[in-house]
């Protein structure tokens, strides 16, 4: 079983739900306890979420077991590892490897190879928690909360968009602009599942860029998003005219470059459990030196 305690130290009274959800507590995740096999306790002694908690009070929650799906294929396929501590584990994903299951690849997801790690480390939760996805063509950091609270709290960063995250993309063509940002909303492309294009009715999307180095025939640019729309990085050079290296959905296909030349090379967040900062940087694949060369 897998719990948590803090003690309180506020000095006026509230209620357990309260303080709960200040630690990152989601009702769900709180019905999941209450209704699962979970528990809340208070200085060792088991409460509902109006119990009133006094200052130095000792609050527990143990989170219900969570059961192996069973339907989830596993992969012994080695992983990168950029971080792990006893809430979360970061990989850093390779070019041509999904991020989660599908149809098309069942078998050898980076979830598929984390559940074969989870498996072989006997972690006390077989399941995977996969936070946040990278395209298939894409590289870089994928995190995965190892319990159902840490899901819940980082999630909770993602929707409030305070989850840091620096690109570097390899477009085609000498873009002349040093630092700009490209403000044009994404939403679905007509007659296509999974197509995106700039809609006058779509999202509002931004993405912030630096041009690092140019050829005559391409470009390499830092990027900072401060939206997360689906393929928005990729929607946005084509739409200016810049499209990623080898990106056949929204550009042309290469022959040096199956895949778009996009990887995520930072990723900075708040661990509320831990209450720290946590940082990690994957190396900038290879492949981009070959193109600023070429």
């Amino acid at each position: 079983m897998i719990n948590f305690t803090w003690n309180n130290h506020h000095e006026t009274p509230l209620k357990l739900r309260t303080f709960l959800m200040e630690k990152g507590v989601t009702r769900t995740l709180l019905k999941k306890v209450k209704f699962n096999g979970g528990q809340l306790l208070v200085n060792q002694e088991p409460q509902f979420t109006n119990f009133m908690l006094q200052q130095g009070d000792k609050v527990t929650m143990i989170l219900p077991p969570e059961q192996q799906n069973e339907v989830l294929n596993i992969s012994n396929e080695p992983l990168d590892i950029l971080f792990e501590n006893q809430n979360y584990l970061i990989i850093n994903k390779p070019v041509n490897v999904a991020t989660v299951p599908s149809h098309i690849y069942p078998n050898d997801t980076i979830v598929n190879r984390v559940l074969g790690y989870y498996l072989k480390k006997d972690y006390p939760s077989k399941v995977v928690h996969v936070v946040n996805r990278l395209d298939r063509g894409t590289s870089g950091p994928v995190i995965f909360a190892k319990n159902s609270l840490a899901h819940a709290a980082l999630d909770k960063e993602f929707k409030q968009r305070r989850i840091k995250k620096g690109y570097v993309a390899g477009l085609v063509g000498r873009i002349p602009l040093k630092h700009a940002s490209i403000v044009l909303p994404i939403g679905r492309k007509p007659d296509s599942f999974i197509e995106r294009a700039i809609v006058k009715d779509g999202k509002y999307s931004n993405t912030e860029f630096w041009t690092m180095k140019t050829t005559s025939t391409n470009s390499l640019v830092k990027i900072s998003l401060h939206t997360g729309r689906t393929h928005q990085i990729r929607v946005h050079f084509a739409a200016i005219g810049y499209p990623l290296v080898g990106d056949w959905l929204y550009g042309t296909e290469t022959a040096e470059i199956k895949h778009q030349a996009l990887h995520c090379f930072e990723l900075e967040f708040w661990d509320q459990l831990d209450e720290m900062t946590i940082k990690v940087e994957a190396p900038i694949p290879p492949y981009f030196a070959d193109i600023i060369k070429k």
